[in-house]
């Protein structure tokens, strides 16, 4: 998998790639992320990649020029599944967005900063727009993270056993069900016998339960 991430402030983007799990993606081959600065697709002297808004109003809008010279760029150089905006007003991402992007070949995240990006670049280049809640950040590039971080832990071989993903929370629609690990005992507390008893039938059965049980108390939205 490929993903090209268009941005103003690149250097906030690349220290969550340079750690963990992401990391270990890139060094095995599994993805490849590359950033690319907007301001580097200018005309003008100053780098500038915004201007006031038509009509008037508080806030600048990113420039469509320099955003298009990129997109037209990579896409020249490729086929891309997907071109996605970050933006607070697109659709909220949950976990089926992710596993279904997490199946494609080549992706391009635009981040949007200021207060958003000329309506023609969503009209004429973006098929996607995604936004991680119901809140707005100073721009897109956190928000570029955390969509990365969502699809590239499911990619084969990304994470040490494959099957951790299947059991995620979000997955089946549920919350996951409460875990536990050594001791089995600690100041009173007790891990649930049944999980210590080596019945994985029965195991699965309280999991289940469980799962149920935590979503109808902290997320009964899910099961509506």
């Amino acid at each position: 998998m490929r993903i090209d991430i268009i941005t103003v402030l690149p250097e906030l983007l690349k220290s969550p790639f340079e750690a963990s799990i992401l990391k270990r993606a890139i060094d095995k081959k599994l993805v490849e992320v590359h950033f690319h600065n907007l301001r580097e697709y200018t005309s003008n002297n100053y780098k500038q990649v915004d201007d006031y808004q038509f009509g008037g109003g508080a806030g600048m809008v990113m420039m469509i020029e320099p955003i298009d010279l990129c997109i037209s760029k990579l896409t020249s150089q490729r086929d891309y599944d997907e071109i996605i905006y970050m933006t607070p007003d697109g659709e909220t991402l949950n976990q089926q967005t992710s596993n279904s992007l997490s199946l494609l070949k080549n992706i391009i995240i635009l981040c949007g900063h200021y207060k958003g990006v000329d309506q023609r670049v969503r009209d004429a280049f973006i098929t996607k727009e995604i936004s991680i809640g119901d809140y707005v950040l100073s721009g897109g590039e956190l928000g570029a993270a955390v969509l990365c971080d969502t699809i590239i832990r499911l990619l084969p071989g990304v994470l040490n056993d494959e099957t951790s993903a299947l059991t995620d929370s979000f997955q089946d629609g549920l919350l996951a069900p409460p875990v536990y690990t050594r001791p089995a005992e600690y100041k009173g507390m007790k891990v649930p016998d049944i999980l210590l008893s080596g019945n994985f039938g029965k195991i699965e059965e309280w999991r289940e339960q469980k799962a149920h049980e935590r979503t109808q108390q902290l997320r009964p939205d899910l099961l509506e």
